[in-house]
This record gives C-alpha cells, sequence and structure tokens, in this order.
C-alpha cells in the first residue's frame, strides 16, 4: 500500500488525525485517547496488517511528553509511524500496546523509567534500570546534583 492510500485508510480510521509524509514515513499524529485504538485496526485491518512494532520511544518536547511508535506490515512491506503526545507533565499516562505487539513490555518499561510515562493495562510496569532515587532522567527539567557531574 502506498503512503497516499495508507493516510486514506488511517483517515477512516481517525478522521480528525493529523498525517504528514517525510521521505521515508508516513507520520499520524493522534492525542493518547485514540492511539490504542487507531493501533489495533492498523494491526488487525487486513489490507494494513501491521504486525511489528520494531521502535517505541518517549519524547521529552519541552511542554509536553510523547511516545512515537514505528510499526512494518511483514506482509505488504510498509511502514507508518504513529505518534501522541499529552501536556500531563505530573501523570503521564498512555494506553499499553503490549496486547497488540509484545514487544512493547520492555519499550514501555524504559520509557516509564527513564521519562516517567505510565502505560495504563501494562501487565509488569517498573523500573527497567534505576531505582525511584533517580527520578526520570530523560525529562528536560531533570536536575541531579548527586550523580551528574558538570563542568
Amino acid at each position: 500500500m502506498d503512503n497516499q492510500k495508507l493516510k486514506e485508510k488511517v483517515l477512516s480510521f481517525v478522521p480528525n488525525a493529523e498525517v504528514e509524509e517525510n521521505k521515508q514515513y508516513l507520520i499520524v499524529t493522534v492525542t493518547p485517547e485514540l492511539l490504542h485504538n487507531l493501533a489495533k485496526k492498523l494491526k488487525e485491518d487486513p489490507e494494513t496488517d501491521f504486525s511489528y512494532l520494531f521502535c517505541q520511544t518517549g519524547v521529552d518536547y519541552g511542554d509536553s511528553l510523547g511516545v512515537v511508535y514505528h510499526l512494518e506490515s511483514v506482509k505488504f512491506r510498509h511502514s507508518i509511524v504513529l505518534k501522541t503526545k499529552t501536556t500531563n507533565r505530573d501523570n503521564p499516562q498512555m494506553a499499553s500496546v503490549y496486547d497488540l505487539w509484545k514487544a512493547a513490555e520492555y519499550h514501555e518499561r524504559e520509557i516509564f523509567d527513564l521519562l516517567g510515562i505510565t502505560f495504563k493495562n501494562h501487565p509488569d510496569l517498573r523500573r527497567f534500570f534505576l531505582d525511584e532515587s533517580w527520578g526520570y532522567p530523560l525529562r528536560k527539567d531533570y536536575v541531579d546534583s548527586t550523580n551528574i557531574i558538570e563542568k
């Protein structure tokens, strides 16, 4: 499926999605409330069949926290990027996609550990690398005078 047809398919699922195309991927941005439903449709629809979550990462945009998902259809060899973000920096929450792609288990734990984004319905959401004393070191507002060496 080319990017134009993929865009039409996405907009049939979520008409108010923001869709842009760059040189490599079609990029779809939706609210956290719509993300899981869109991801499920993209995976289960026989025309899209996004069976492979090959990257999931958290991002601190400064004014908001977000998650970026890179999906690929192994069958059709097309790819898409899903993005979502929340301005709630005190209690950032997203729906887990673990029920769709098991690879999300460790991606979501890492994002939780380093950015503090909570994934609802995750089966084992706990710190992956750091203990509780660290806070969330990938946040732009993170300060740690004990463990960080400054010039």
